[in-house]
Formats: C-alpha cells, sequence, structure tokens
C-alpha cells in the first residue's frame, strides 16, 4: 500500500558502493515518465547520471547540501522547460517525488537536492551550472537533482508521532482537530 512506502521513506545521503541494476533503473524511468503534469503538458525532462565523475561535478552544485552526490551510484537531474508549461515546478516536484517513492519501493534510498534558486558559489546559480555541466539546451532548468543508491543504513521512518497534526485544519483554516 503506498500508506507503508510513505511510513518507510527517508531521505538517504549514504549509500553502498554498488549499482543499481539496469532493470531498477527501468522502473525508476517509467515511474517518472508516468508522472501526472498539468494539462498533460509534461514540462518535466531527465537526465540519468551513473558516471563517477560527473556526480562528483554534480555534487560540486552548490556549497551546502550536495556533496552526497558524489558517493551516489546514480542521480536523476529533474529539468523543465518552462516554455511548456507555466506550472512546471509542481509538475517536476510530482515526478520527484514519485522517483523518491519508486526508489523506495525497490528497496532504494533517495534525497533531493535543491537546485532551483540555490547558488553555486562562484557568483553563478547552481541551475545554470549543471545546465551547462550536462549541456542542457537554451532555455531549459534544473529543479533537483536526486541522489539514489542502496542505503548503508536502514533508517526507521518516521514516527507518527513526530508528524504535525496541528498543521491540518478542518472546514476552516485554524479550526478542528485530528479525530474530532
Amino acid at each position: 500500500m503506498l500508506i507503508d512506502l510513505l511510513r518507510k521513506r527517508r531521505s538517504v545521503r549514504r549509500f553502498e558502493e554498488r549499482p543499481v541494476e539496469e532493470e531498477k533503473i527501468d522502473v525508476l524511468i517509467e515511474s517518472v515518465l508516468r508522472s501526472p503534469s498539468s494539462r498533460g503538458l509534461n514540462p518535466w525532462e531527465f537526465v540519468v547520471v551513473r558516471d563517477k565523475e560527473m556526480l562528483t561535478r554534480l555534487a560540486q552544485a552548490k556549497p551546502h547540501g550536495a556533496a552526497f552526490i558524489k558517493n551516489a551510484p546514480l542521480a536523476f537531474v529533474v529539468c523543465a522547460d518552462p516554455a511548456r508549461c507555466d506550472v512546471w515546478v509542481e509538475d517536476c516536484s510530482i515526478a520527484a517525488i514519485l522517483l523518491h517513492l519508486a526508489a523506495t519501493d525497490l528497496g532504494l534510498g533517495s534525497c533531493w537536492v535543491q537546485i532551483r534558486l540555490r547558488e553555486h558559489g562562484d557568483g553563478r546559480m547552481a541551475q545554470d551550472y549543471v545546465a551547462e555541466l550536462l549541456g542542457l539546451k537554451a532555455g531549459m532548468v534544473v529543479e533537483a537533482i536526486i541522489a539514489i543508491g542502496y542505503p548503508v543504513d536502514e533508517l526507521p521512518g518516521h514516527p507518527r508521532a513526530s508528524l504535525l497534526d496541528e498543521r491540518i485544519s478542518f472546514e476552516r483554516y485554524g479550526e478542528g482537530k485530528l479525530g474530532n
């Protein structure tokens, strides 16, 4: 069940030094390609990266929060053509969460690395650095990089008690409580 995947999924930043099998990569690709998008415009595109040198260079996309990519055996770079759709950010985000859930279902770990609106560190934006690195066509933008691999540690899901129930309202903002 989907709720079981949601209960199990964790952000994973430490990966085993073992490649992800082609069959699993195929399932991950199919998962993102089945992602819904506004008006069926599918503004997203994905670059699948397995090359260690390229993963190391992607890990340098921003000063903080990306370094672990270099130790992942696989990354999906989530890109879009904003000219195709005004809600490309939402469409890319939906595809990314489906990728996370598919990875979890396959026994893999994953972690989102925010690229859009982040600085690279040399005065450029991280998305410009990644776009140049991957040779994206003009006008394409990078939303995120999803690092994927076999987790070094099997972390338990977050306990139910840690969820932010106070962020749920019923009928009107700030009214009602869970279970009432």
